[in-house]
Order: C-alpha cells, then structure tokens, then sequence
C-alpha cells in the first residue's frame, strides 16, 4: 500500500483515479507521493519514502524541484489541463482592455441608489466608451499550451496575429492557423503589435538567452506602440514592474492586465488584476487533478515518467516480470555499469530505456525473470545512482 499525502482540496473526479494500492489523506506521515496545488513545499522536509510530487496545474513555482531531482524524486506537473481555462479569461482581459467594462460597472454601483439611473447611464456611458479588437493585432510571446491556442482564437475574432516562439513543436505547430504571422524576434511583436501576450515559463538565468525574468522592461516597453496593452496571465516577474508603472503613468502603455497582482502592480493605474483566476474553473480543476493522479500512479506502480520538470519522460510497456527503475546523474559511464551489474547478476533484459534531462538521467530495464538477489546493492553502490525500485 502506498500512502499519498494530499497539500491542497484535490478535485475527487482525480482522486477516483487512484486504485486500491493507495491510500490517501491529508495526514498522512512520510508520504509515499504528495498532490499539491498552491501549498509551498519549499520548507517541507524531503522524508526517504518519498517517490514522487504531482503538481496539479503548470507552474511549479512552490516546488523545491531541483532538490527533489537530486534526492531522486521525481516532480510532475500537468500541461495543458488548465489551457483553455487560461485562454478564454485572456480573451477576456483584452475586451476588458479594449473598452472600460470595469469602470462601467463601479460607476453604476457607485450611483444604484440614483432613482433617475437609467437617464444618468445615457448621460454619461460615453466616459466608457472603447474600441473594438478586430482589426487590431495581438502578439503572442510563447505558442505552447496556451499561447497556440489564445493565437487560433484571436484570428477567430477578426485579430491580425503576430506569434515568437523559437522552441515551438512540431505538434504546436500542427495546431497553429495558417494565418499566424511567424514573427522572427520578441522585438518584431514589440515593434507592432496593438495588444501583447505574454505565455512563457519564468526562468531566472545568467544567460541573456535563457533569462525571461523582468523580460518586458524599460528597454523593451519603449520598443512599442503608444497605448500598447501588455497582458500577464504567466508569472508576474516577467514584467519589470518599475518600468511597467512609469509606462502607465506615461499613457505608454494603455493597459497592463495581469494575473499575478502584486503590491506594486495592484497599486498601479490603469491595471486590471485579476486574483489569479486562469485555471480557476471547475473544468481546469477536474483536468488537472486527473492528469496528476494518473501520473503519480503511473510513475509509483509501473516507473513511467510523463510529464516531470526535473527528470525525463520515459515510458516502456510492462512486459516481463519485474523491472528496474534507476534515478541517476547525468554523468559518463553509469548508464555502461547499470548494464554491467545486470549482466554480471545474470539478469536477462528484454527490454531497456534511457533518457536524460539537464543533470538528471533515469533508466528503465524489464527483465523477463525475477532480479537476482544483490543487484539492488550493487546499482546503488554505482556513483552517481540516486534511487533504484524493483517493481515487479
């Protein structure tokens, strides 16, 4: 039996997924694998038995996932669950910029108790009054899960579409509509774009080509129209906010619409925050927390990785009667002593996988007979090795 230690209220659709190998609670003790939403895991101690963290939704932010990598757990995330969630409350924040919805409705809280309301609307509704986004053109920094989508959809609506993105898939692309303009620089969409999207992970690096916090600054907000509206439904440390607030101020930038409020974005004129409400719907909720609990099960019962941040995905059918799985550095020469050690105890291996992600590397081997008894000491005593299971 293998205890699962809920952080966060997991959507049950998901937890009905999990077989009667699991039990799960929101108190359970040195955790086999952990689901988690919101909660910080960073002051969390990492407790031996622990396999594996599902993080039910994309950002792993919460998550101390290089750690983790290192102790040997794997840390999963899920893709796409939370997309179109995400999508249409961006399509929502450009008609909120385009024409002032919000202002609108506090004007007419503000004056409800106005027995003449109805004559005061037609008097002064004008002070609202916005534009129309077709014609106008949105660029979309990112054409993954979200972006490709939110790029699709924007066409549909009559919008002339920029997209940047120099790791798009082959996959992404299929998805992508024809009349998405392929913009060759973050700049190009800086240069001319009415409304600009951001939909990239936050990296912080000392490599100016990897780095994407505080990406859109000073430098690049200057690069844009007058009355730009930028839109944040990633992470709030993209935008530099200091340069944010001087462009609004300035009327550079039109709109900033975030999901990300912080105490200097929340106070800054012409933003619309939202409280981080993109995944928020009972759909992104059930998604992500089927895609989660399918993925732990999987990694925990069989030793597939789908989806992980810190580990490479690694699938191989069950075919024999127990397999090994080996957490592992990415380093020379252990995948040849895995190998050796199998060899050496005897072990026939009908059928073997390996992969390798950043410093991180697992290996999956399916043997057609039982392990012989010593190889689990051995493959640990290998340096570099992490972690090994024998499932069977």
């Amino acid at each position: 039996m293998y205890n699962i230690k809920t952080m966060n209220k997991i959507a049950k659709i998901g937890l009905d997924n999990f077989t009667a190998d699991f039990a799960v609670s929101d108190s359970v003790e040195n955790p086999d694998g952990i689901l988690v939403r919101s909660a910080s895991l960073h002051e969390m101690p990492i407790n031996e038995n622990l396999l594996a963290v599902a993080r039910a939704g994309a950002g792993t932010n919460n998550i101390p996932s290089d750690i983790m990598g290192d102790k040997g757990v794997v840390v999963f995330n899920t893709p796409g669950a939370n997309a179109n969630a995400v999508k249409e409350l961006v399509i929502c924040g450009i008609l909120l910029a385009s024409r002032d919805v919000v202002g609108g409705i506090n004007w007419v809280k503000e004056n409800a108790a106005d027995p003449d309301i109805a004559k005061a609307v037609e008097k002064n509704k004008s002070q609202f009054a916005g534009n129309e986004i077709k014609g106008k053109t949105l660029g979309v920094i990112g054409l993954g899960a979200i972006g490709g989508p939110l790029a699709n959809a924007a066409r549909h609506l009559g919008m002339k579409v920029y997209g940047f993105d120099p790791y798009l898939s082959v996959e992404a692309a299929w998805n992508l509509s024809r009349d998405i303009i392929h913009a060759k620089s973050k700049e190009e969409i800086y240069e001319k774009c009415d409304f600009i999207s951001v939909h990239v992970p936050l990296i912080a690096s000392d490599d100016p080509s990897k780095n994407t916090k505080g990406m859109i600054g000073e430098k690049e907000i200057a690069m844009m129209e007058d009355g730009v509206v930028i839109l944040n439904f990633a992470r709030d440390a993209l935008i530099d906010d200091a340069a944010m607030s001087a462009a609004l101020d300035s009327g550079k930038v039109k709109r900033y619409v975030t999901d990300f409020p912080n105490p200097a974005s929340a106070n800054m004129k012409n933003v619309i925050a939202i409280p981080h409400l993109g995944a928020s719907t009972e759909e992104s909720e059930d998604n992500c927390a089927v895609m989660a609990v399918q993925e732990l099960s999987d990694y925990i019962l069989n030793g597939n990785i789908k989806n992980s941040v810190n580990y490479p995905n690694a699938e191989l059918p069950r075919s024999g009667k127990a397999r090994v799985c080996v957490n592992h550095k990415n380093i020379p020469n252990v995948l040849a002593q895995i190998s050796g050690v199998m060899g050496e105890a005897g072990a026939n291996i009908e059928n073997m996988i390996n992969k390798s992600k950043k410093e991180n590397a697992y290996t999956i081997m399916e043997a057609t007979d039982e392990i012989p008894e010593g190889a689990y000491e051995k493959l640990m005593a290998i340096e570099g090795v992490i972690r090994v299971r024998i499932i069977h």
